[in-house]
């Protein structure tokens, strides 16, 4: 099973500030504890909102808004893709994860949805096309 973790944001990172040497040290010795039991598949720290935008949809309309976006506590300062057997594996190894923010900071485990989880949904042509793009995805990142 996959699952994005997410590292939710704070008014630290939102305001860009960078984690102290020690919080890099031990985030690096975790990243590495996940690379060796093949959990980690893709891991990333974020800029912050102000940096982003967003679009709306409604109907056909789009419309851009740039950020920052006033809510932090619903913001995204970092995310991990990984592979483990359960839910209960995921929250196992966020258990172990360092504190990634200097004040009080929470982190979100969701499931990514495969195929089977569409169901009829996932018609066998678009099933196909979904393979084909994996794979070309694949082929330009060497994964």
């Amino acid at each position: 099973m996959r699952f994005m973790v997410i590292v939710k944001a704070t008014k630290d990172s939102e305001a860009g500030v960078m984690p102290d040497p020690a919080l890099f040290a031990a985030m690096g010795k975790f990243n590495e504890e996940l690379v060796k039991a093949g959990v980690m598949l893709a891991g990333e720290g974020l800029h912050p909102s102000s940096r982003g935008a967003r679009v709306r949809f409604d109907g056909t309309k789009r419309t851009v808004i740039d950020g920052p976006f006033a809510e932090t506590k619903e913001l995204v300062a970092g995310f991990w893709l990984w592979q483990v057997r359960s839910l209960e594996e995921a929250i196992e190894w966020v258990k172990r994860c360092p504190n990634p923010m200097r004040e009080a900071s929470e982190i979100e485990i969701r499931q990514v949805m495969s195929a089977e989880d569409f169901g009829e949904a996932l018609t066998p042509e678009l099933r196909e096309q979904e393979e084909r793009l994996r794979a070309e995805v694949s082929a330009r990142t060497g994964n």
